[in-house]
């Protein structure tokens, strides 16, 4: 039975079509797709178009992404929509060009080639029913007129303000006045409408292609950066539909995008923890647990995954159940083990969303720019926010995340699929850059583990093992901190919240939508 006194809100239930994301108006928009006969693919690019408008520190047409797709009856499939480093790009030319250890969040070599455009095509084309014209209206609408902040993103706003500050371009976009956006002020993109007007229009070669495309190198070249107008056009076709990686937890198959996603550390994440009896365990054990076993698959993800090309045969063989027990085994649920080490940057601004049609096409879609307001550049003529997803690359020769000429860099966005029997069962997803992998793990967990409906086990005290100490939320108990730290956890209470999520169950007619209530969101269906 809910506590309708938690001050949280219950699941959304609805019976035909459902729509789950982080904020108000991209819910809005795919669930008027959906009234209008759209599929679940219509409401998703059409959702995402405009949370690209109205949140646009977290996402943009300017960034990537990736996407689960489950036709009714069918496969899970996976699209990855990740961009390329221009062919130019090598560690020796990069050093050459100053840098040392690491590409800057601000640097022009940060901003691989976008492949969201490609993506958002690509799938319209394979399994959309509507016109993108269609799908585009309210988006454009809200960039061309104006929307209202909402809080959190507010909030946000503010936190990444320095970013965009550098930038005059960014700056008289983003800082009007040369200050943030306050709650409930109406902020319009009019050039970032005419773009995706002439996307709406045109397709993925209004963006590659022609004036835009023209527009958004002499930008980056302007920067330092190596982008060619062939770099771009190669851009147009590089979303591809490639092979799940998945587990099986608890008689449950999780699907995750391959590498260069980290999927694969949410999979072996929950293969470790499958090896406990969750339910069993006290708070601070489930905690302690689910930190270990974070380390242990983000040291992994770290050393070993990459551009698809460069780590052929990784993700099976870290699922292995040799490899799996032997790295459980290195547990001791009576204190914290050393720390991995942690060299990758901090990214946690992405979006994602859900839907599930009529028919029962199910969708999980992730689209990010990577950190708050990306790489802070923006080009004037075309009004794309460039995201800064290449800085996730490495400078070391021979690893395989090394950055190299049309190269796609270690993503952290990551949507997830639940299937049983092979049938589909929940599209979700957990926003939160490092966190995600760490993140789909806590949430399944609590799900199938503890059998908590979506919208509690989203909003159950998050903890995350990051950076040699341990995060957890102010509503983790004080005595559950203790115990931690008795345990070695070196304890840091946050003052943002941890992540985000969103999830649709389909069980038996019924359908069970939750959206976090860290985020302005929400689930809504008929």
């Amino acid at each position: 039975m809910f506590n309708f006194f938690s001050a949280r809100r219950p699941s959304t239930l609805t019976g035909k079509a459902m729509i789950a994301t982080s904020h108000p108006l991209s819910t809005a928009a795919g669930l008027e797709v959906l009234q209008r006969g759209g599929n679940a693919v219509d409401a998703a690019i059409a959702a995402v178009a405009v949370q690209a408008v109205v949140d646009p520190l977290m996402t943009g047409i300017g960034g990537d992404c990736f996407a689960l797709y489950a036709p009714a009856g069918g496969k899970v499939m996976a699209l990855n929509g990740s961009g390329r480093a221009p062919a130019a790009a090598t560690v020796a030319a990069l050093k050459a060009a100053g840098l040392t250890d690491t590409i800057p969040q601000t640097s022009p070599h940060a901003v691989t080639v976008p492949g969201a455009i490609s993506a958002w095509c690509r799938l319209m084309a394979d399994h959309g029913s509507l016109p993108l014209a269609t799908i585009f209206a309210r988006a454009i609408g809200y960039a061309e007129e104006g929307f209202r902040v909402t809080p959190r993103v507010a909030q946000d706003w503010a936190g990444s303000k320095a970013t965009v500050a550098g930038d005059e371009f960014a700056a008289a976009v983003f800082l009007p006045g040369g200050a943030v956006p306050a709650e409930g002020a109406l902020i319009a993109q009019p050039r970032l409408g005419r773009t995706l007007r002439q996307i709406a229009e045109g397709g993925a070669a209004a963006f590659y292609e022609g004036p835009n495309a023209a527009a958004m190198v002499a930008r980056l070249q302007a920067l330092g950066g190596l982008h060619t107008p062939e770099d771009f056009a190669a851009g147009k076709d590089s979303a591809e539909w490639v092979t799940p990686v998945s587990a099986n937890y608890r008689g449950y198959d999780i699907h995750e995008c391959p590498p260069n996603g980290q999927g694969t550390a949410a999979l072996l994440i929950l293969k470790i923890l499958e090896g406990f009896d969750m339910a069993s365990l006290s708070e601070a054990d489930r905690i302690h647990l689910h930190a270990e076993a974070t380390k242990i698959a983000y040291h992994h993800r770290d050393a070993l995954i990459g551009d698809p090309d460069h780590c052929r045969g990784v993700a099976e063989k870290l699922l292995s159940d040799e490899v799996i027990a032997t790295l459980r085994a290195r547990i001791d649920m009576t204190r914290a083990g050393a720390p991995a080490l942690w060299d990758e940057p901090e990214h946690k601004d992405t979006i994602y969303l859900c839907v599930v049609d009529e028919g029962g096409n199910a969708i999980s879609f992730i689209n990010s720019i990577f950190h708050g307001f990306g790489s802070g550049y923006l080009d004037p003529e075309t009004g794309v926010l460039f995201h800064s997803r290449g800085a996730s690359f490495r400078l070391i020769e021979g690893h395989p995340n090394a950055i190299g000429p049309n190269k796609r860099p270690m993503h952290t966005i990551i949507p997830g699929m639940v299937t049983r029997g092979g049938r589909v069962e929940m599209p979700f997803g957990v926003m939160g850059g490092q966190y995600q992998a760490a993140g789909h793990a806590a949430f399944l967990s609590g799900v199938i583990d503890l059998g908590l409906g979506l919208q509690e086990a989203m909003d159950r005290p998050r903890s995350f093992a990051y950076g040699g100490v341990l995060e957890v939320e102010p509503t983790v108990p004080e005595a559950v901190r203790a115990d931690l730290a008795a345990r070695g956890h070196s304890i840091v209470v946050v003052k943002s919240p941890i992540g985000g999520s969103q999830a649709i169950r389909m069980t038996d007619g019924l359908l069970e939508g939750g959206s976090d209530s860290r985020k302005d969101g929400m689930a809504l269906g008929y």
